[in-house]
């Protein structure tokens, strides 16, 4: 039975109790929520690791993705994000490989994988056909379903599927006045496969094939948003929202089914529709963990998305957003380094702890109050191992001439605690 059958039926899984270790709640509260649908445990049961859950309630989490492409692949240095992006904090990691051995790539990624895996199964479908001189089209639907089933064998614990690119909502993208069109990689090929071969996007027309498949293996469903906007302009069109009408009735028949689902999100946003977004998927989704890229407040930041996607992941995380895919300096200009991965990672972090801060997540409070405490009384040490980056935080204080000293540089002498407990003597 999947997570999902088991809470309805009034079952607290291992899976659970570990998510309320995690998060500070009871096991009941954790069984009621995934009984709810609005908590998800994405965990394969052909994977072996410490659950995490994703949804109301919990702390915000975070995805990285990494993955080879046709021109880059290096199985080391896939190893090597993974490693670095869990060693940052990365509750999740999605292989996202188009180039080279797909198959030992992604087994050898969840056999060293201690957190989550997701994928796109689409993405290493199309790479096959491409391989064989195949075109897009050529793909038939026993194929995608195969390579669905294959990743659920393998131990993949959440797959991004884009089951609302359908006829209807292509009609209504080819309504709009787009700037960009489709900006998904996965709902660009499943858009160019229905109109090619003029017939309905399999994923939504055999949705009960996929979920079959799903509730097999407890694969958590990722709806994905193949019609998110590329560019603040297009965002909330009428393909947006039509994709995201569809998503939620998908939603809703996915968890009568026994299947896990969360709904993904965009994109580009500007910044004061973030918040209204969120309130609408939960909505629309009825109350479905939103799992968003970003959102990226402004399109000119190239170089320093990264940035531009925690601005807006902490605006959509105060507001109900509930995993935060990470963006990396690298978004819109190359494939990413390891260092991108643990920079994009930190920066979604810190989105998320804000908007922990916000939702009023007890644990994250309590982190910042911690810091506060250790911060007056120069206790260095504290400081570090509460802090979101302690690698970088080190390496600057370690740099410092002042670093033997109760002060930091850009003060010294004339510190304000210092002056502070003289006038009016320290705290007790």
């Amino acid at each position: 039975m999947t997570q999902l059958e088991e809470a309805i039926n009034g079952k607290i899984t291992e899976a659970m109790c570990q998510v309320a270790a995690a998060e500070n709640l009871s096991p009941e509260v954790i069984r009621q929520r995934v009984a709810a649908g609005t908590v998800v445990i994405p965990k394969n049961i052909h994977h072996a690791f410490a659950a995490r859950g994703v949804g109301q309630g919990l702390t915000t989490k975070i995805n990285a993705n990494i993955g080879t492409s046709p021109s880059h692949f290096n199985m080391d240095e896939e190893l090597g994000k993974l490693d670095v992006a869990v060693a940052a904090g990365a509750d999740a990691v999605m292989d996202l490989s188009t180039g080279g051995d797909l198959d030992r790539i992604l087994k050898s990624i969840i056999t060293h994988s201690t957190v989550m895996i997701g994928t796109v199964p689409i993405y290493k479908t199309i790479s096959r056909v491409f391989a064989a001189n195949r075109d897009c089209a050529d793909v038939t639907e026993d194929e995608i379903f195969k390579e669905i089933e294959r990743q659920a064998e393998i131990g993949v614990d959440f797959i991004t599927v884009h089951c609302g690119i359908t006829r209807q909502s292509l009609k209504t993208l080819r309504q709009s006045d787009r700037l960009m069109g489709i900006v998904s990689r996965g709902g660009s090929l499943m858009a160019e496969w229905i109109i090619k071969n003029d017939a309905e996007n399999p994923l939504y027309a055999r949705y009960d094939r996929l979920l079959e498949i799903c509730r097999a293996h407890d694969v958590t469903l990722s709806l994905g948003d193949g019609l998110r906007p590329g560019t603040i302009f297009d965002a909330e069109d009428g393909a947006q929202i039509t994709e995201m009408i569809t998503l939620g009735q998908l939603a809703g028949q996915a968890k009568a089914a026994g299947v896990q689902v969360m709904i993904e999100g965009p994109g580009h946003v500007p910044l004061n529709r973030i918040a209204g977004d969120m309130k609408m998927q939960k909505r629309l989704c009825g109350g479905a963990p939103y799992y968003v890229l970003g959102p990226l407040p402004t399109d000119i930041a190239a170089g320093y998305d990264h940035i531009t996607a925690a601005i807006g992941g902490a605006i959509a995380a105060a507001n109900g957003a509930d995993f935060l895919c990470y963006v990396t300096p690298a978004e819109h200009l190359a494939l990413p380094t390891v260092e991108d991965v643990r920079e994009g990672v930190i920066a979604s972090k810190i989105a998320a702890h804000i908007g922990d801060l916000e939702k009023g997540v007890p644990s994250a409070w309590e982190k910042d109050r911690k810091m506060s405490e250790a911060r007056g009384r120069f206790d260095w040490k504290t400081m570090f191992e509460v802090c979101i980056d302690p690698v970088k935080a080190r390496r600057i204080r370690h740099c410092s001439e002042d670093r033997d000293r109760d002060v930091c540089t850009m003060c010294g002498d004339l510190c304000a605690l210092k002056t502070h407990d003289r006038t009016f003597g320290k705290k007790k």
